[in-house]
């Protein structure tokens, strides 16, 4: 396992250089304030309509159209979402991407999918923070940082994993340390935790397991206590120490009932079900799927969304929070 951390990196390829953040939300905003705070010369390339200008300025930055940000940067950092990443990389990074500049990416999607190909006389790095934006942000602030991925797809000037160490280092990720990747790799298993586990398979279960209580005549609050609220209790755990961490700080009948039901739950052909969703995107059935959502006006999405926010777990949140329980 190949880690880096801030004793074994030098800043020093990243100080005469000027870095573009392309896109000011999650992601963008946090990277650049830590640059900006590491001693790093930080521009940010935004749409004339993004309405981000008043803010970036408070934040002691420098906006600028994305073209201009990008002729004027020697790295160039792809902060924008996915689905629009392709459409602006296009008209607006590659005219003004000169050869031996490095363009940088803190999600390899747009790589692995193809919607972005770099001409081969650019550097493409990733540099990927295991957190959400805000998480960067506040962890660099507090003196510590949040691990992250490094990944080299074109290296025509040799350099290129030094400067993207250099950039982890910036935002205060060779703090905890930085692991060694590929694009593919990053894509693949980020895609794959976040509908398997994070966020499909997590929100799904809860759901599911609030709708079994409920059905059996549970109230509806005790069982979003049960199912939901709870769930940031074992999540701190399990990040603090793993598994076994946890279950050695719950009690007897939760770790009896943790070993026994849990395999249950999730078996074999939970399982296999997982094993079709990692092979769906690996063959870019997933990206060509998700790309014709958002082309198709996120019909899907917007559905699904609506339907789910009439349901009895949602409601039950809302009124929770509504009495000041929550």
């Amino acid at each position: 396992m190949d880690v880096y951390k801030d004793s074994g990196i030098s800043l020093d390829s990243l100080k005469t250089k000027t870095v573009a953040i392309i896109g000011y939300g999650n992601q963008g905003r946090p990277q650049a304030l830590n640059l900006r705070d590491s001693g790093i010369d930080v521009v940010v390339g935004i749409r004339q309509t993004s309405g981000k200008q008043g803010q970036i300025e408070s934040d002691s930055l420098r906006a600028l159209p994305i073209p201009q940000a990008v002729a004027k940067s020697d790295v160039i950092m792809m902060m924008l979402p996915d689905e629009t990443m392709g459409q602006t990389y296009a008209e607006c990074v590659e005219p003004n991407l000169r050869p031996g500049r490095y363009l940088g990416f803190s999600h390899g999607m747009a790589i692995t999918a193809g919607w972005v190909k770099p001409d081969p006389s650019v550097n493409v790095f990733l540099l990927a923070p295991k957190a959400q934006g805000r998480g960067v942000r506040n962890r660099y602030v507090e003196g510590s940082g949040v691990p992250g991925l490094v990944a080299i797809h074109q290296d025509s000037s040799g350099d290129t994993l030094d400067v993207a160490l250099a950039y982890g280092k910036a935002i205060g990720c060779g703090r905890t340390g930085i692991l060694k990747t590929t694009f593919q790799q990053e894509t693949y298993s980020d895609l794959f935790s976040e509908q398997a586990v994070l966020c499909g398979g997590l929100t799904q279960m809860i759901r599911t397991a609030f709708e079994v209580l409920v059905e059996a005549g549970f109230a509806p609050e005790v069982a979003y206590f049960e199912c939901l609220y709870e769930v940031k209790l074992i999540a701190d755990l399990l990040q603090e120490g793993g598994i076994n961490f946890m279950r050695s700080k719950i009690s007897s009948t939760a770790l009896y009932g943790d070993l026994v039901s849990g395999e249950k739950v999730i078996d074999s052909h939970v399982k296999e079900s997982m094993r079709q969703v990692l092979a769906n995107i690996q063959s870019g059935q997933f990206a060509d799927a998700f790309m014709a959502e958002v082309q198709s006006g996120r019909k899907l999405i917007h559905e699904r969304i609506l339907q789910d926010e009439h349901h009895l777990i949602e409601e039950t949140g809302k009124q929770l929070r509504s009495e000041g329980i929550l």
